[in-house]
């Protein structure tokens, strides 16, 4: 019997985010990375954080970070579960001070997110989810359980992102017809869709797998989805790459996300 709690994980990400906010209420340097994305100490002090505790809470299960060294495919292809974390989740929006920027802690466990936690310390905001239990907006000592909206509005609400809207997504939107778009960074999407206060985040374009696994199991517990574009749930850790393939998150999974895509998306 395992002794460690979704709370733990929780406290992890809230200790993480206290980190984040030191760094945010300074000046501070933006280094680029090797794939041209931003990194800042905040990056870093969060994953040193994350990973030294996660490290304590279960040392026998691997950990991979958006700022770890890169780990051989020929070693992680047999991993069957392992902490899959993003330190800081939306850093162009954290350099942008928009507060729209998350802490991102999931488990992984045969190629699916099974826990998950994200944190937005900027608006205080945690939620949490787990598959079999249920997604949950902790607010003080108060959980306040999720659910997406079913079926959806007429009026489709539409997360879209602020950094990254490309002419595929703009094409999906005008096929949607009646529909308002919202505009958030980082994972708040998928979450805003567990809230049942979104209802469709279509993504075409590059992510990561850190990116989307923590707010993914939130969404799935809260009765949503996440579906590769030919219909099929987004999985992890199944191949060299650590890009996703383009994906559509749904809170309703009956919506006909097909008639969106339009010849050869």
């Amino acid at each position: 019997m395992s002794e460690w709690t979704i709370d733990d994980c929780i406290d992890i990400a809230r200790r993480a985010g206290a980190a984040i906010m030191d760094v945010y209420a300074q000046d501070f340097a933006v280094e680029s990375k090797a794939d041209a994305s931003p990194l800042t100490a905040a990056d870093m002090a969060a994953h040193r954080i994350i990973c030294a505790g996660l490290a304590q809470l279960t040392p026998d299960v691997p950990i991979l970070s958006e700022e770890s060294k890169a780990t051989d495919w020929s070693e992680r292809r047999g991993w069957q579960r392992y902490w899959l974390v993003d330190p800081l989740d939306g850093t162009r929006e954290f350099v942008k001070k928009n507060g729209e920027f998350t802490v991102n802690i999931a488990l992984i466990e045969n190629h699916e997110p099974v826990l998950g936690v994200v944190f937005a310390p900027a608006m205080d905001y945690l939620v949490h989810g787990e598959r079999g239990v249920g997604a949950f907006l902790r607010d003080g000592e108060q959980e306040v359980e999720l659910t997406t909206q079913r079926p959806a509005p007429r009026m489709l609400r539409v997360a879209a992102s602020r950094s990254h809207l490309d002419a595929r997504t703009v094409a999906a939107l005008e096929r949607m017809g009646s529909a308002e778009r919202i505009g958030m960074g980082s994972s708040l999407k998928f979450c805003r869709i567990a809230e049942g206060r979104m209802d469709v985040y279509p993504r075409f374009g590059p992510t990561s797998e850190w990116d989307t696994a923590a707010a993914q199991c939130v969404l799935e517990a809260a009765g949503g989805v996440v579906l590769t574009l030919d219909g099929q749930p987004l999985r992890y850790n199944t191949k060299d790459s650590l890009l996703n393939p383009d994906f559509i998150a749904l809170g309703d999974a009956n919506l006909p996300f097909r008639n969106w895509l339009g010849e050869g998306v």
